[in-house]
């Protein structure tokens, strides 16, 4: 999947496809496997001189009874090892199908950058729809030439796996596409489409590259488990091996499926009431107080409190909630009620003059706002024709303004970040230290040898390969069997030549579209990102947790390029994006190492869902930005298109490039720097209690995970956090608990088709008849579809602020 949405913390796009509950909390391995280095593996047997033989059959232990202690458990007793070499990706139908698949997922993905509630692409759902079309292709009749091209014998796991890859590495919405219309919206430039999608596309790839050359440290080991992995990895053997059982599943899943595809055209377009249902606001239809705390059907409009929604696409927008472990929910749940009480509390104490703004928003505000009329602040004022900060013009203007509410998220959630990191070293050191041990003196050894850094070389001889892989005990047992099968490897300057040329090309880019950010500076940004991946996307593959590194990022920004806000977004772009996409790219190696799939074959399939999705990325913001225009430059924005990660985007760019006047000790904001600092004091006062008390509770709650869900409700729309809450406890709670065969057998399959359903309806919808490719056509105004933002009103009949305009 993809790079990161500006989105509510706590969530990425791992939690759409989160691993099963059940495998949640199994530890990576343990640092005392690191006595066992080296020990030859006993699954390996010697031949005299010969190279060393790997016994599959001794490490495949699926489906036997035992008590998972570590990944190396899960990925012999989960997953089947065992392969098939024969079976091969490469056929018309894999890329004919992983091709419109990668079109779909980049479309779909962007159309839902610009909804009022970020949403992520179920890569779950592509694995089911991706088999079904597989399937229905196999029955072209093979007779001729023509019909053995197309289809040329059975639709298999290989390309099945092939198409999931593809699809995966086009289902973003790429940061670079944010600041292409960030400039169009607020700084009236519209940058050559040919430089344009060059950005994008060397934005993707310079991940790519760099993941690459780092996946014998970040894919091949066995304690890089890349948990979310698991359902998707279960999901394809169970399509592909068991087809009795296959058959009714995929019958169930279709049910869902149609249902939805129906159901979702009620609340997306005919009765929209039903995406947020007040009560309370229908008993009192004339309260702001109201409004704030009990609406939540439009985008900023309140925090949605004990709102019910009925439509899958909100309830759902940022991960499934039935697949969301019980402790996350427990945790998150608290945290959203903390979130609450700090939002109210700081716009009813007025804090930071907050009431004379919006109650949610991420614009900027001057200081002429006030609480019947708001008033956004006008960035030509303080902008040189270079777009450059004006420190003239600042000075007159006033130091910008920020809601309430937005700076208590940027507080929380910098808290978070830096929580997360004391959290994992005081309650999983063990964990951490089996996963930074690649940066033993022995590994680092290992990255400063001739075969690793000079890519041109060619690297190893494949047999200095294959005798490396198979004498290493911490090496994946099925990267092991694929070595032992003779699966050629991608040589390391296949990789190394993506990054150069991505790299030469983002930097002529740069220069091309007037970015103002120097090259000194995109050469930093892209050391962050290759520190970042190594470090966060260890961090990932070991325990499935991915946070988000932006905040840190344009920070630096800010203060290594002070007044200049495109420089500070366009830094962004390479030292985030760069970072988030790397992270998915390996997340999408380890799917190819547990399914099989050939390494060369998994290069090819990366590449092209990469650039695929980088060209429609661009082609799907400019038509969505040229039509939506007004929409996605106004507060509120509508219950259908929302211009808020634009905005917050930007508004952090100005903001962070005016960092002293804003965020530094001394200035109006500086919590949201100290933040930082506090954070790491947080999660240790709960550790020391529970060492020396062990009081259950104080293991079981997660401040970094509190923390982050404390600015949930900062953006979008809020009335489905009722029914996402009941329906992941229903879940995770009752069905797991007392339902456990359901559970299993049709949570997540259910989960996909719920999924799927709402995202092909949406899709159709929104060029159809939400103007996503030029006119709208708006239902008839009724008592369920009272015309919304655009008619002065909100959805769920809340009170609309006439200060917003």
């Amino acid at each position: 999947m993809a790079t990161q949405l500006h989105q509510r913390p706590g969530f990425a796009r791992t939690e759409t496809d989160k691993v099963s509950p059940e495998y949640q909390n199994i530890a990576p391995t343990s640092a005392l496997d690191s006595e066992k280095a080296f020990d030859r593996t006993p699954d390996i047997a010697y031949l005299g001189d010969e190279s060393p033989l790997f016994d599959a059959s001794k490490e495949d232990h699926f489906g036997e009874t035992a008590v998972l202690t570590d990944a190396k458990d899960v990925l012999t007793h989960i997953i089947h090892v065992d392969d098939d070499p024969s079976l091969s990706p490469w056929t018309f139908r894999a890329f004919f199908l992983g091709i419109g698949l990668a079109i779909f997922a980049s479309v779909l993905q962007e159309i839902y950058y610009f909804k009022p509630q970020a949403i992520y692409v179920s890569i779950v759902f592509m694995t089911v729809i991706g088999y079904a079309l597989g399937e229905f292709m196999s029955f072209i009749p093979r007779i001729g030439p023509v019909g053995k091209f197309l289809n040329p014998f059975p639709f298999n796991s290989k390309e099945h796996a092939f198409i999931v890859i593809m699809a995966s590495a086009a289902a973003t919405n790429a940061v670079s596409t944010e600041i292409l219309a960030a400039q169009r919206l607020y700084y009236n430039m519209d940058p050559n489409a040919g430089a344009a999608i060059f950005l994008v596309i060397s934005s993707q790839l310079l991940g790519f590259g760099i993941a690459g050359l780092l996946r014998s440290v970040l894919v091949q080991p066995t304690r890089m488990l890349w948990p979310i992995n698991i359902p998707i990895v279960t999901l394809i053997e169970t399509l592909h091996r068991d087809q009795r059982e296959t058959r009714f599943r995929l019958k169930v899943f279709w049910i869902v499926f149609g249902i939805l595809f129906v159901w979702e055209i009620i609340p997306e377009w005919i009765f929209p009431v039903l995406q947020g249902v007040s009560i309370f606001c229908l008993a009192k239809q004339n309260s702001l107080l109201f409004t704030n705390l009990f609406g939540g059907s439009s985008g900023n409009e309140g925090l949605g409190f004990l709102s019910v929604s009925f439509d899958w696409q909100y309830i759902a927008s940022l991960g499934s909630p039935m697949w969301l472990p019980l402790y996350t929910l427990t945790n998150s749940t608290i945290g959203y009620l903390l979130c609450i009480v700090l939002f109210m509390s700081l716009y009813y104490g007025n804090v930071w003059e907050s009431q004379n703004f919006p109650f949610l928003s991420q614009l900027l505000f001057d200081n002429s706002s006030n609480s019947t009329s708001f008033s956004p602040y006008n960035l030509s004022l303080i902008l040189t024709p270079e777009n450059e900060i004006n420190r003239a013009g600042l000075e007159q203007n006033g130091v910008p303004y920020l809601t309430g509410t937005y700076i208590g998220y940027l507080i929380t959630t910098n808290m978070g970040l830096t929580a997360t990191i004391v959290h994992m070293f005081l309650w999983n050191f063990d964990d951490i230290k089996a996963g930074w041990a690649f940066l033993s003196p022995y590994n680092l050894r290992k990255l400063l040898q001739p075969s690793f850094w000079k890519f041109w070389q060619g690297g190893k001889s494949p047999e200095e390969h294959k005798r490396e892989v198979l004498e290493d005990p911490n090496m994946d047992p099925h990267y092991k069997m694929m070595v032992q099968s003779g699966y050629s490897e991608v040589p390391n300057w296949w990789y190394g030549l993506v990054l150069f040329t991505s790299f030469v090309v983002g930097l002529g880019t740069l220069y091309g579209i007037q970015s103002t950010l120097p090259w000194w500076g995109y050469i930093i940004s892209n050391l962050f990102a290759l520190l970042f991946i190594l470090f966060f996307g260890a961090q990932m593959g070991l325990t499935g947790f991915q946070f988000n590194q932006q905040p840190i990022i344009q920070m630096v920004a800010g203060y290594i390029h002070p007044g200049k806000p495109l420089a500070n977004m366009y830094f962004t772009v390479f030292g985030f994006n760069g970072v988030q996409q790397g992270q998915w790219l390996c997340r999408d190696l380890k799917v190819a190492q547990l399914v099989h799939l050939s390494p060369k074959s998994t290069f090819t399939a990366q590449m092209t869902g990469a650039v695929i999705g980088g060209i429609f990325n661009y082609v799907m913001m400019k038509t969505i930005v040229t039509n939506q225009f007004e929409i996605l430059t106004s507060i509120e924005g509508s219950n259908i298109w929302s211009g808020q990660n634009v905005q917050q985007y930007n508004t952090l760019a100005i903001a962070w490039s005016i960092a002293g006047d804003m965020f530094s000790i001394g200035a109006r904001y500086q919590w949201v720097t100290i933040a930082y600092l506090i954070g790491f004091i947080v999660p240790v006062p709960f550790w020391l209690i529970y060492r020396y008390t062990k009081i259950r509770f104080f293991n079981y709650i997660n401040l970094s995970i509190i923390l982050w869900y404390m600015g949930w409700l900062f953006v979008g729309v809020n009335s489905s956090i009722l029914s996402y809450f009941a329906i992941g406890f229903f879940a995770q709670f009752y069905l797991r608990k007392y339902r456990p065969s359901l559970f299993v057998k049709y949570n997540y399959l259910v989960s996909a088709a719920l999924d799927g359903g709402t995202q092909v309806i949406v899709f159709i919808l929104s060029f159809a008849v939400f103007g996503g490719g030029g006119v709208a056509h708006d239902f008839p105004t009724w008592g369920g579809n009272n015309g919304g933002v655009g008619n002065g009103k909100n959805l769920d009949y809340c009170m609309f602020n006439p200060a917003n305009g």
